[in-house]
Formats: C-alpha cells, structure tokens, sequence
C-alpha cells in the first residue's frame, strides 16, 4: 500500500476524503494513479482493498458526520441478507442541512433511529432495517429478508412483528402486512417465493420444513413445504441438485422413501416461480384438491399476479 515518506498517516485501507489526504499534506496527483480508486466522488481506498458492502458503506459516511448510519439497502446488504439490485448506497442523517446531494448515495433525515456498530460501522438496527426496507421492497422480496433475519437469528418472528406494530414511520403499514408472512427455519429466498405464490393465490398455507421422524423417534426426512394432514410435499428444487450427481441420487432415493410412506411430491423449479407461476399455482391447487384439503376456495385467488409476473 502506498506509503508516502514524512507525512501524516492515513490509513488508505480504509476508505478516505479527498480532503484529508491534502490536509495530511500528501500529493493529491496520487490518488490519479493506479495505486488508488476512487468510490464516490472525492473517497478514495487502497487499489489493492477488495470492494464489499462493509467497504461502500464506510465510504459513503465517510461524506457525512459522526451521528450519520447506513440504512436501508446498504445496512442490509452489510448483514448479508438477500435482496434484488439496488444500486444506491443509503444513508441516514439526524440534520437536514446534511441531506445535500452525493452522487450514488441517497440520503435520509430522522429525528432518531435505533443504531448498532458492525466493524465500527454505524447500522440501521435489525428491526428499523426491515420497516425502512418496506418503503423499497415489495411484499415479496420484503418477506424474503424477513425470512433471512430470523434464520440468521438477528430477530425473532414475535419481535419482528412486536416492532411493525408498535411503528409510525411512513411505512409501517406495508411491514406489518410483511411481517405478518414472515416465518422461522425458512431455508431459502426461492422457497419464500414458492410459499407466498401459494399463500397469496388463497390456499391454505403449508407448514414449513417439518421433519418426520421413524418409528424410534429419530428424523429421517425434512420437507420444505408441505401439508402433513395431506401427506402432501411441495419443494423448490434448484439447479445445483440437477448439477451434482451425488446430490441428485440422494433426492432420488428420498423421494422413493416418500413414495413408499403414501405421501406425494410436487417439484418446483425457478420456472415455475418467474416464467409459469400459473401453472404452478393450478398443480398445487389440484393436488390440494385431490387430497380432501378443507376450505379450498372454487378457484384460485388472483391475488398473486401483481407479485409474480410472468417472464417469457
């Protein structure tokens, strides 16, 4: 890492203004070679140092004062929780004369906020994260991260939910709506996705991840979705069980074991989420059907259309 002789340290692995480069009294033409890059305009870190959502949102406070934290979008993506693209960085700010424009930042005012240190970088708090995410997310994907939050164990499914009710920020109506759908030992966002195509078409919900133990007691088989009262299974299956032979003759010899206890299957694959979740829907509705399910609406709810469009 660069290293200038006779002048003030500056920690370059480590995002850093422009300005305090030249107060340090280095060369500022440096930081135009190759041995720096720069972040936003005016940040600057170590060429060397790998990119990371910890890295951006260090960089983006870097532009603001000791009380700012990174919110929204950028707190999540530091906690590693699963979200679609949203390019901005985000910030909140606690003085209105703060909220001046930075180009890929987006800048928030609050009066307080509820804030945790990760690596000595100010976060939103778990809870407050997920009602600001309510005004960037929409059901679905809100619910995806809500899912995330309790398997990671950063929340409880009744805290969670204790929180969206207790809240009057602007959002709160649509996280509470979300929260309502979030549940615990939820695996994957796809089967988040899988279940609120279900749920939201009106059918009854499925349980999640039960297990089924043999007749010692010990568990011999867990299935994502499913109705046990149906003996009915509904799975996301992704690529990498197609892709890994051994993986794809251990799900051979479970769904034979399934087969052989009256219980039924349905496979689902990402088409049958993004490009055909019609289909989808009409499957599980006729499996249902075919089953005894009690309650089962005449037809489908079209409820889910607004959340799943269909992708050709």
């Amino acid at each position: 890492m660069p290293d200038p002789a006779d002048k003030s340290p500056i920690d370059t692995a480590s995002p850093f203004r422009r300005s305090a480069w030249k107060d340090a009294e280095h060369d500022v033409r440096l930081l135009r070679t190759g041995a720096f890059r720069a972040i936003f305009r005016g940040v600057y870190v170590d060429a060397a140092i790998p990119d990371s959502p910890l890295l951006r949102a260090k960089a983006a406070l870097c532009l603001f004062d000791e009380k700012a934290w990174a919110s929204h979008a950028s707190a999540a993506r530091v906690y590693g929780l699963p979200l679609p693209a949203l390019p901005e960085e985000h910030v909140t700010v606690m003085r209105r004369g703060q909220r001046g424009g930075h180009q890929g930042i987006r800048v928030h005012l609050a009066k307080a906020g509820l804030v945790r240190t990760v690596e000595g970088v100010r976060l939103s708090d778990h809870a407050q994260l997920f009602l600001e995410l309510a005004g960037q997310l929409h059901l679905v994907d809100l619910v995806v991260v809500g899912d995330a939050m309790v398997k990671r164990r950063l929340i409880t499914v009744a805290a969670l939910v204790s929180a969206c009710a207790d809240s009057r920020a602007r959002h709160a109506r649509a996280a509470r709506l979300a929260a309502s759908y979030v549940r615990e030992r939820v695996d994957s966002p796809m089967e988040t996705r899988l279940r609120m195509l279900i749920v939201l078409a009106g059918l009854p919900e499925p349980m999640v991840n039960v297990t089924v133990e043999d007749e010692f007691g010990l568990p011999v088989r867990r299935y994502d979705l499913s109705w046990p009262e149906l003996k009915l299974i509904v799975e996301y299956d992704g690529r990498h069980h197609v892709e890994v032979i051994e993986q794809w003759e251990k799900d051979l010899d479970r769904r034979e074991g399934i087969d052989d206890d009256g219980w039924r299957i349905l496979v689902v694959i990402a088409s049958g989420i993004y490009k055909h979740p019609e289909q989808t829907v009409e499957r599980v509705f006729k499996a249902l059907k075919a089953r005894g399910a009690k309650g089962l609406p005449q037809r489908p709810s079209d409820a889910w259309r607004p959340h799943f469009p269909s992708r050709t």
